[in-house]
C-alpha cells in the first residue's frame, strides 16, 4: 500500500502514505499477538506506552506491532478501524492524498491511571483520546464525586 514510518507532530512517530488513497480503501491490517485484558495490565504494568486494540468481545486486545501501531490519533480522522471476523482493518473514510499522515479516532473507553490527552490539533479537537461516550461517563461520575480526574490505559477501540 505504501505506507512509510516518520516523524508525526502530534505523536513522536506517525504512518504516512507515500501513494493516494481512495474513500473506503482497506489500508493495512492492525497485527500483533492477541491477549486478554489481563495479561496486557500485567504485561504492562509498568509500561508508559503501549500498542494495545480493545477487540470488541471486551476480553481480548491485540498487542500491535508493524505499521499500523504507529497510526496516530486524531478528533478529525482519515480513517477508521473496522472489525471483521476478529482481525481489525484500517480503512478511509475519506480520500488520503499521498503523503498525509494516517489517523484514526482511538475512541478509548477504559484505564485508571493516563489523562489521554489529545495533541491532534483539529479545529474540533476535544482534548482527550476518549470516546464522547466514555467523556460523558466520566464527567457524570466526577460530578457526583466532586472529581475532575479521570485515567486511560492507551487501549484502542474502534
Amino acid at each position: 500500500m505504501g505506507l512509510i514510518i516518520r516523524s508525526s507532530s502530534i505523536h513522536a512517530a506517525g504512518c504516512y502514505t507515500t501513494k493516494r488513497i481512495a474513500n473506503g480503501s482497506r489500508i493495512v491490517e492492525y497485527t500483533g499477538q492477541r491477549i486478554t485484558k489481563d495479561v496486557a495490565d500485567e504485561r504492562y504494568k509498568d509500561s508508559i506506552v503501549t500498542y494495545l486494540f480493545g477487540l470488541g468481545d471486551g476480553t481480548y486486545v491485540i498487542d500491535g506491532h508493524g505499521v499500523a501501531m504507529f497510526i496516530n490519533h486524531s478528533c478529525d480522522a482519515n480513517c477508521e478501524t473496522d472489525e471483521t471476523d476478529g482481525r481489525v482493518w484500517i480503512k478511509a473514510i475519506r480520500d488520503i492524498a499521498a503523503g498525509e499522515e494516517l489517523l484514526y479516532d482511538y475512541n478509548l473507553y477504559d484505564g485508571d491511571e493516563d489523562p489521554a490527552t489529545c495533541n491532534c490539533g483539529a479545529a474540533k479537537c476535544r482534548g482527550s483520546m476518549y470516546s464522547v461516550e466514555e467523556l460523558k461517563r466520566r464527567k457524570k461520575a466526577a460530578v457526583g464525586k466532586g472529581s475532575h480526574n479521570g485515567a486511560v490505559r492507551n487501549a484502542r477501540s474502534k
